[in-house]
């Protein structure tokens, strides 16, 4: 019975010892816009996936730096999922080049279109 015990706990510390681990990592892998970290989310359409919609949130530290932010984050799901960084953006009522960028409170969010040429 002694011996399942020191089992239990080495297997416990060996459990926290990942979990520490594994927030270090992700921290280092962190990319900083203007010296903040903004935490991006991709949303892909159902019915075509090349269509998606990027956002950071804590926009509060710098829109500047979250422009920045969910650019990379659009670039980075188009990269992963098709293998292409050109991304075609929804365009605005002005028209216009580029992202549209949406604010709703710390959010800042835009839409496009992966681009794949065949």
């Amino acid at each position: 019975m002694m011996g399942l015990d020191r089992s239990c706990r080495r297997g416990g510390l060996v459990l926290l010892m990942l979990a520490v681990l594994a927030g270090c990592t992700e921290r280092k892998e962190r990319v900083l816009f203007d010296g903040n970290h903004y935490p991006p989310k991709s949303r892909a359409e159902k019915d075509d996936r090349r269509n998606f919609t990027a956002s950071v949130s804590r926009a509060n530290r710098g829109i500047e730096g979250a422009q920045k932010a969910v650019v990379h984050e659009a670039t980075r799901y188009c990269l992963e999922n098709f293998g292409t960084s050109e991304i075609a953006w929804a365009v605005s009522a002005q028209g216009g080049e580029g992202p549209v960028y949406t604010r709703s409170g710390d959010r800042v969010s835009v839409a496009g279109r992966c681009v794949i040429w065949k």
